[in-house]
């Protein structure tokens, strides 16, 4: 592989930097102010806040499974100090006491982490924070009557699709069930949407090919190619070129505009999984992914912190896709 030693040193050197750190803790009272990151969040402090350093340490688990010779041991030091039974109770606790932090994409990513680890040393002190999400996710679907549909976080179809992804791993068929019935609510009947308007300012997601990569998890083959044939006619053609466009990015320091080398990763990856449902602009799409992922490369290792404490794992969709 051939990025994997740069992009683990990054992540681990992301993960060992405590400050800058956004806790976006609400405090309870005059007692629940004591907000030093390792404290409040021993496993998931570093790499500026809860949901990367989450979503970072699902990298280092997946660089250590693809290219376990070429990473070195420091990611299992990193992971070890951090993935301990009291390190993850407490984080437990944290989300059960506070049921709609993080949510969705934090959820998504921990629970992903949670997934990549299942065949590892560190499966057996994570598993009570994968059951954690699971019950949040199932009492959460329920309540949510309109899908987010934004480009950052609150997107709801990334982080189903990340969900569906990581519970499907751990055989939790009741979350899997519980998604794929809400996504096919929120999405299934969607057509002609209109891309004239992405990307919004700070996206690091693409609203239309989210909803696409979730729903090219959850329907059958031939089903989603009617569904995404309707919902994005003439893709690859003459239509919706700004999702092709390499958007303009930012690497000055500011972490909205650094959105934007993440929104051509993400770009990426979900062009490259939705091309086999459109044979005939597959190459057209999967070329578009080639630009997007070319144009942002450099930044992942070698950008400034507010790009790089969180873009590799981005990287890593786009690659293995």
């Amino acid at each position: 592989m051939k990025y994997a030693a740069a992009w683990a040193d990054i992540a681990c050197e992301v993960l060992e930097t405590p400050y800058p750190y956004g806790t976006a803790h609400a405090s309870q009272g005059p007692d629940d102010v004591d907000v030093t990151p390792d404290r409040l969040h021993p496993a998931f402090h570093g790499s500026y806040d809860w949901h990367s350093s989450a979503h970072m340490q699902w990298s280092l688990v997946r660089l250590l499974t693809l290219a376990p010779d070429q990473v070195g041991r420091r990611p299992i030091e990193v992971l070890d100090r951090r993935l301990t039974p009291d390190a993850i109770a407490t984080e437990a606790a944290y989300l059960r006491e506070r049921p709609s932090y993080e949510r969705p994409y934090g959820w998504a990513w921990a629970a992903m982490l949670v997934a990549a680890t299942r065949k590892t040393q560190w499966a057996d002190a994570l598993t009570p924070l994968g059951d954690v999400i699971a019950d949040l996710v199932l009492a959460w679907l329920p309540k949510q009557a309109y899908p987010v549909r934004h480009g950052v976080h609150l997107n709801s179809a990334f982080a189903l699709a990340l969900l569906h992804e990581a519970y499907g791993e751990l055989g939790r068929a009741d979350v899997v069930e519980a998604i794929r019935a809400r996504a096919r609510q929120w999405f299934g009947s969607d057509t002609a949407y209109d891309t004239r308007f992405e990307p919004s300012g700070t996206d690091f997601l693409s609203p239309a090919l989210s909803e696409a990569e979730l729903m090219r998890r959850v329907l059958p083959d031939a089903e989603f190619v009617s569904w995404l044939s309707a919902f994005l006619p003439g893709l690859g053609g003459d239509a919706h070129q700004r999702l092709l466009e390499v958007p303009v990015t930012d690497d000055s320091g500011d972490g909205q505009l650094a959105h934007l080398s993440g929104l051509a990763l993400s770009r990426a990856w979900q062009l490259r999984t939705i091309a086999p449902a459109l044979p005939d602009v597959a190459e057209v799409l999967r070329a578009a992914a080639d630009r997007q992922v070319d144009a942002v490369l450099p930044t992942v290792t070698d950008g400034d912190f507010m790009s790089t404490h969180w873009l590799v794992s981005f990287a890593l969709l786009a690659d293995q896709a």
